[in-house]
């Protein structure tokens, strides 16, 4: 199929195609918990703190798996790590169905589908971008984190109507299905590296030779223990947490409970999440079309502290019905949703160089740990104090924050700061 069209399409967009399908249909979990808290709270009566804290699981996992998994296709191929990860996502999702105590929640909703979208996390996408672009990488990197978004939108108003309609296990089916479904297609066309084909990547001009096999624990490792030594990475990381916890901790996770809990419907509410992700999409995109052209430092700077603007303003937004106010902030806080991935991708790069995808990993481990902190302490905060004004204000304070730390990678910005060491260039030393 790929040598067939290998003269009219370079094999590289053929490649993203398929991994921005795989990405949606992996994102089918990712808008399943806050869809149906209210509904597992209400048949097993469950605190709201204790199913946050299997969403927790799953997005701590979700984050720690993303830097193994990205050596893990270095070692076994992106194919071949992409169809169990479906395959895990499907199993998990599917068994829910079948539980009766929340510890066999967090076991499924935390581990088992935990593990299986971590494995196509942002990480896989830098993965992709890192060997099939050298041209349009920020664009092409945009695009496919705007495939969670795609995702987000499809599945989020679906699962609504059929847990209002019929039941939260006939959702948690059709997520296992959407899953099961894509893995045919991913066995079938994605490949593991342009030198498979013969091929150089998208804009270059030579056949690169693929990255060295064995070692996927050691390598993972090895990338954090030397990025770790270096400012960048803590400055980057730090803000990328507070990117998970103002993202999918807080808002993707308790959105719809917070603006259930104004006497707005949850189907309402799940549509306006939904339009996060419709607008998360052209964000995404865009963000990747400004990497390409500017400053990553700047645009992060930017992006931060126009996200803890909205959020502060959030609270006063709420009601039991959509007002024009309420659209804008969802207009507003979608183009920025996920903007950040973009130039964090391709500051890992610039100061990580061959190793940044790996790098990256670990970046958007701390993203997921930032955001199962969040998930769990706004599930706290809310059944202490039956509300969730002082989760929001929080969120607001700290993505301002992050604006500050993003910022601050300009200090000291003159050479990369490890590429010539994870290159192995002699000589040089992190700093």
């Amino acid at each position: 199929m790929l040598c067939s069209v290998r003269r009219l399409v370079h094999p590289a967009w053929i490649v993203a195609a398929v991994s921005f399908v795989a990405l949606i249909g992996a994102a089918g979990f990712r808008a399943t918990p806050s869809v149906l808290i209210h509904p597992l709270h209400a048949e097993f009566g469950w605190p709201l703190a204790t199913i946050s804290a299997a969403v927790s699981v799953n997005l701590l996992l979700f984050g720690l798996t993303a830097p193994f998994a990205a050596a893990l296709m270095d070692r076994f191929g992106i194919r071949r790590v992409v169809a169990t990860a479906l395959l895990l996502v499907a199993l998990g999702s599917g068994l829910t169905v079948l539980m009766r105590t929340s510890a066999e929640l967090i076991l499924l909703w935390g581990v088992l589908v935990g593990i299986g979208t971590g494995s196509m996390a942002l990480a896989f996408v830098a993965t992709i971008t890192g060997r099939w672009f050298v041209k349009r990488r920020g664009l092409v990197t945009g695009v496919l984190t705007a495939g969670g978004a795609a995702g987000q939108l499809i599945f989020l108003p679906v699962l609504a109507v059929l847990v209002e309609r019929s039941s939260w296990r006939v959702a948690s089916l059709v997520v296992a299905g959407a899953a099961l479904a894509v893995v045919p297609l991913v066995v079938w066309l994605l490949r593991d590296h342009p030198s498979d084909l013969g091929l150089p990547a998208y804009g270059a001009t030579s056949v690169e030779p693929p990255p060295p096999a064995g070692g996927a624990a050691r390598r993972a490792v090895g990338a954090l223990r030397d990025a770790s030594r270096t400012r960048a990475f803590w400055l980057l990381a730090g803000g990328f947490a507070i990117c998970g916890a103002t993202t999918n901790g807080l808002v993707g996770t308790h959105f719809i409970p917070a603006a259930h809990d104004h006497g707005m419907t949850e189907t309402t509410a799940a549509s306006l999440l939904a339009l996060i992700g419709l607008f998360d999409i052209a964000g995404t995109i865009a963000s990747g079309w400004l990497t390409d052209r500017f400053d990553s430092r700047v645009l992060l700077g930017a992006y931060y502290a126009l996200r803890g603007g909205s959020l502060l303003l959030l609270p006063m937004l709420f009601g039991d019905a959509v007002r024009p106010s309420m659209v804008v902030f969802i207009l507003f806080y979608g183009l920025d949703w996920v903007a950040t991935v973009p130039p964090t991708v391709a500051l890992c790069r610039e100061y990580f160089g061959d190793r940044g995808a790996v790098v990256f990993g670990w970046v958007f481990a701390s993203h997921q740990i930032g955001a199962a902190v969040a998930a769990s302490a706004a599930g706290l905060v809310r059944d202490r104090l039956g509300e969730y004004d002082l989760a929001w204000y929080v969120a607001g304070l700290l993505a301002i924050g992050a604006a500050g730390l993003s910022l601050a990678l300009f200090r000291g910005r003159r050479g990369l700061v490890l590429a010539p060491v994870m290159a192995g260039a002699p000589g040089s030393a992190p700093r």
